[in-house]
This record gives C-alpha cells, structure tokens and sequence, in this order.
C-alpha cells in the first residue's frame, strides 16, 4: 500500500493514493499531458495504464479469489463495489458524481477513469453510489470500494490452490 502520485491533479492523486493504500498495492506514478485542454485524457490514460498493468499481473489468474464486492461508507456516501476477474472487461457505474468539491477534477472523468480501467484490465466492474450528497465523498467512497474489493478478489484462495478460478479453464 506504498505510493508516490503526482498527476498534477491534487484530487486525482488522493483517489489513487485510495486505490493504493487500501488495495495494498504499491503504487508509483509521475503522469504529464495536454491538460492545457482539460483532464480528460490525463485521466483516461492513467485508467487505461493501471487496468492494463492490473491485467498483467493477474495473468491468468491461477488461484486467485477472482469474485468480491465492497461496501464503504464516507460520512453521507455509501458506495457499492463488485468485480469480477473473468477476462471481460467491462463496466457499469450507477450514480452521480458531480463537478463540485473535486478539486478541479470533472466528475465525469472520474467515471471515465473507472470504464477504462475496467476495460483495460479485463474485469467486470459494477459501482452502485447508494447516497451521498458531496462529490468528495462519493468519489472517495467509490475508490475505497473499489480498492478493497480488489485486493479481496486478488487474493490467493488456498483452497483453490493453482487452479483458474472457472469452469471453462481460462480466463481470456
């Protein structure tokens, strides 16, 4: 859970620090772009970056967990992560973030950095945002979420041993 973020984007890099600190995953980046013409394609290349290196790491995905799900709170916000590590990338984001108290950061992009990163990595990622009122603690809420749900999917299950966590003997 180690990081060293700098986007250039003080909310972008608190919401990786999450992904980060609660995953367990180190984390190291130093990303520069055209944000002269706004974050977008900052933003969609970082989500394109991480679920590609996700991807990799996972590899086949012998032995892992592969399915796990999330509930976390952030005062008012309470944010719904499930994924699913079966090689189909995918996504599915229901909930508004809006532009306020985001540090400059659209909340679109946001949602943008999620379908990448998804897509990217070949997993099934379905965000449900079941209240909140403050674009902070959504955003946040759904990156914990998604963290911790990540780490519980990525984890070894000792039962399963070195087999491919599907019936169909791959994933791809």
């Amino acid at each position: 859970g180690r990081y060293e973020i700098d986007s250039g984007n003080g909310m972008l890099d608190h919401l990786l620090a999450q992904l980060s600190r609660h995953g367990l995953m180190d984390i190291t980046i130093a990303a520069k772009g055209d944000v002269h013409v706004g974050w977008h394609h900052l933003v969609e290349d970082l989500g394109i970056v991480l679920g590609r290196a996700l991807k990799e790491a996972v590899g086949d995905a012998r032995g892992i967990t592969r399915m796990a799900h999330s509930y976390v709170p952030l005062d008012e916000a309470l944010a719904l992560v499930v994924v699913d590590f079966g090689g189909r990338g995918y996504s599915v984001i229901e909930g508004e973030i809006g532009d306020s108290d985001l540090g400059g950061l659209p909340g679109d992009t946001v949602r943008h950095f999620l379908e990448s990163m998804a897509r990217e990595g070949s997993f099934n990622m379905h965000v449900r945002v079941l209240s909140g009122v403050n674009n902070h603690h959504i955003a946040e809420a759904i990156f914990k979420a998604l963290a911790r749900a990540l780490r519980a999917a990525l984890t070894p299950d000792a039962r399963r041993g070195d087999d491919i966590p599907s019936t169909k003997g791959t994933i791809g």
